[in-house]
């Protein structure tokens, strides 16, 4: 039997962090879904359509990974894809209480999918999407913590 895992985020937009999840969940399971998340109420810099792309582009090299848009109940989500487990990423012990609330309360949805907690390799712990669209909103470089292809997309958003 395939083992599927879902890694779930709004990837507002991914980071190299993300993708070093992708990357290890791999070792793990046999196919990583990456589910983009709509998430209309965090009002994302990239509309979903663009998140999609990116993350495609992002991640084109790698086998037994899909892409795809989601919204709606994550759980939900993970049995309609067979999916056995969702990863996590944990940077910091701010991570963990949220994180820890979200497996809960998707094991009272549904005993059999598990939560995955994965720690990002250390040159990543420091690093959001959030952080990102900060850096990169006031000029400076992001090089080395996205892909390249989000580096390009978050100069021509915040040309000035």
């Amino acid at each position: 039997m395939k083992k599927t895992a879902i890694c779930p985020g709004t990837f507002d937009p991914i980071t190299n962090g993300h993708i070093d999840l992708v990357k290890r969940g791999l070792r793990i399971f046999d196919e990583v879904i990456i589910a983009v998340a709509a998430s209309p109420k965090k009002q994302p810099l990239f509309k979903i359509k663009e998140r999609l792309k990116l993350v495609e582009d992002a991640v084109k090299s790698f086998k037994n990974v899909r892409v795809e848009a989601f919204d709606g109940l994550l759980v939900e989500y993970v049995k309609s894809k067979k999916g056995i487990a969702v990863i996590r990423g944990l940077r910091a012990v701010s991570d963990f209480e949220y994180e820890l609330q979200m497996a809960l309360m998707n094991r009272k949805l549904d005993l059999k999918i598990e939560t995955v907690f994965m720690m990002p390799s250390e040159e990543y712990t420091f690093l959001t999407s959030t952080i990102i669209k900060e850096v990169a909103s006031l000029g400076g470089s992001v090089k080395g913590l996205v892909p390249d292809v989000v580096e390009k997309a978050l100069e021509k958003k915040f040309r000035r």
